[in-house]
């Protein structure tokens, strides 16, 4: 037993490295088996990331084609029932119609604001005792599909709406969810006995100007 008792220390010491070995390969591979799934996630995550964003450039090029052909149809120009209204009630129906429009294709609205005749609106410039304007910026929360069904309700409708500005980007949390910034001009005839279209008005700005 004392001939091998010299070898007592140089056989503790492989055992305590094997064992420490063990623990390290086992730590290690616990810890590569972690990378590659989080490359893993981060790869499956970018490509989710790069799908929605191909959706949102198509969303985005549809809704410049909508806006597009907005301003170039020829529709009437909203005249009221009766005259001397006041700038609430000469506009109510046609508010009513966007916020229908809005509330028909499941979306939420989270602020809406007004601006009665903006200055620079060719309308507001040219033919202020016409027409009056209402300027309406949206705040809305949606998903793709509903904003674009909202978009083209607002393309079809009988009588003149402006498409302004639309900015939309992803929710943080849900790409699934937009948040877009939608700015819409409302146009109303001061009294009610014209028809006049867009386009006659237009042809008459672009003589006066």
């Amino acid at each position: 037993m004392n001939k091998y008792s010299r070898y007592y220390g140089l056989i503790l010491f492989v055992v305590i490295m094997i064992v420490a070995g063990f623990f390290a390969y086992k730590t290690l591979s616990t810890t590569w088996n972690d990378v590659q799934r989080i490359d893993s996630e981060l790869v499956q995550k970018e490509q989710e990331y790069n799908q929605k964003l191909e959706q949102k450039k198509i969303i985005d090029k549809k809704l410049a084609q909508i806006k597009t052909s907005s301003e170039s149809v020829q529709k009437k120009i909203y005249a009221p029932v009766d005259s001397d209204l006041g700038n609430d009630s000469l506009f109510f129906t046609l508010y009513n119609d966007v916020i229908e429009m809005v509330h028909a294709n499941a979306i939420k609205i989270k602020s809406m604001e007004y601006t009665y005749n903006p200055e620079g609106d060719p309308f507001v410039k040219f033919s202020r005792d016409l027409y009056f304007v209402s300027e309406i910026e949206l705040e809305l929360v949606s998903n793709y599909t509903n904003l674009g069904k909202f978009i083209q309700e607002v393309v079809q409708y009988p009588y003149y709406i402006m498409i302004e500005n639309i900015d939309v980007k992803p929710y943080a949390k849900d790409k699934k969810i937009l948040l877009s910034d939608v700015k819409l001009k409302l146009y109303a005839r001061t009294s009610p006995e014209s028809n006049d279209t867009v386009a006659d008005t237009e042809s008459s700005q672009e003589v006066s100007e």
